[in-house]
């Protein structure tokens, strides 16, 4: 038995599809006759997070990773499909209290100076959260400044308003936010892509701490597969909105199935075959060495319009693509390739938290990785 059949899993999302209503402009309108149209963003997207654990989501830009990370906090409601909180779901007749949401599940964005009002200082953003959570008057001021040292920022900085912190202050200022209500659940929206590299390994080592003390678990969307191999305990790969390949982090790194996540390797630039050490002195094979590298690999097509009827959305960009690909779209199905030893070392003990997942098992969407089992 595996230890993920032994524990319930903290929040999960079950065929979630969420579609934006596009409207022509006017001249469009009149000259073609079009009227407005349907992008589909997040297309029957499952997964499941466990208590502790950090699940990375990676992918192209505009393939959907935001859209579904806002989902699963409850700032978007699907247009089908269902999230829950342990057996309470958020949207719907009997689901979670929208108060008590906003408490468990809690999201950090991209670009910690648009997040925060340049109207309220330190103080006044961080009260907010506190006040939603229902702590006194009287008591915000010491959990703020309990807060700001948490985080590793001087109670001084309380008085001052975003545009006079830096950008990792500003991103430090977000994540206290998040904590002020109690989260369990975080989502780290490309928490890291506007700050320097520097600070970037601060706010990690800041995020893995907070992991470790308070138990919490991340969905960690991202770019850069360095950060995802180093937090991860699992990697999903989105493509057009859907997952493609879901994975133990060491299996997905080691050996990448789906034609996509292996294009994604290939845009990496080569390390030449020399071995990296993890930060425990474990080597690290080639493979792993050059997925560990920042990138954003662009689409040669618009994936997030690459939805074909009866077909695979990948296979005009796929070298594989056999005539089956063009005639039907495959399953997001469960491979197994036996225990991690297949793949190298167990991540478990790089990445933050416990392993909470079954290291062989694996699901991939591809008709040719189907055929090879």
């Amino acid at each position: 038995m595996t230890a993920q059949t032994c524990r319930k899993p903290l929040v999960s999302a079950v065929g979630v599809s969420k579609h934006f209503v596009m409207s022509e402009s006017l001249l469009s309108r009149r000259l073609t006759g079009l009227s407005a149209r349907q992008v589909m963003a997040v297309d029957a997207v499952s997964m499941e997070i466990y208590p502790g654990e950090t699940v990375g989501l990676v992918g192209e830009s505009g393939c959907g990773k935001s859209t579904f990370g806002r989902v699963m906090v409850g700032l978007l409601q699907p247009t089908s499909g269902q999230v829950y909180y342990g057996n309470t779901p958020i949207w719907g007749q009997k689901s979670i209290d929208r108060s008590e949401l906003k408490h468990r599940a809690q999201i950090i964005f991209q670009n910690p100076y648009s997040s925060l009002n340049p109207r309220y200082t330190v103080r006044q953003t961080i009260d907010v959260a506190l006040a939603a959570r229902g702590v006194p008057p009287r008591h915000r001021y010491e959990e703020a400044r309990s807060l700001m040292t948490r985080v590793g920022l001087s109670p001084d900085y309380l008085e001052r308003y975003p545009h006079q912190l830096s950008g990792g202050q500003r991103q430090r200022v977000a994540i206290a936010r998040a904590l002020a209500t109690q989260p369990e659940f975080i989502v780290a929206d490309e928490p890291l892509s506007s700050l320097d590299v520097s600070v970037q390994a601060q706010i990690i080592s800041l995020l893995e701490d907070l992991q470790n003390e308070y138990g919490l678990s991340y969905l960690l969307i991202a770019h850069d597969l360095r950060v995802v191999y180093h937090m991860c305990n699992r990697v999903a790969v989105m493509y057009g909105g859907q997952i493609v390949e879901f994975a133990p982090t060491d299996a997905l790194y080691e050996r990448p199935l789906h034609p996509f996540t292996r294009q994604l390797l290939g845009a990496i630039p080569g390390t030449g075959g020399r071995r990296r050490r993890n930060r425990n002195g474990r080597g690290h094979s080639p493979a792993q060495a050059s997925f560990a590298t920042s990138i954003e690999a662009e689409s040669m097509i618009d994936s997030s319009q690459a939805h074909i009827a009866n077909a695979c959305q990948f296979w005009p960009r796929c070298e594989q693509a056999a005539p089956v690909c063009k005639k039907s779209s495959p399953e997001l199905l469960s491979l197994s390739f036996g225990s991690a030893s297949a793949f190298g070392a167990s991540h478990s003990d790089t990445a933050s938290g416990a392993s909470t997942e079954p290291q062989g098992d694996r699901l991939v969407r591809c008709h040719m990785a189907h055929n090879r089992q």
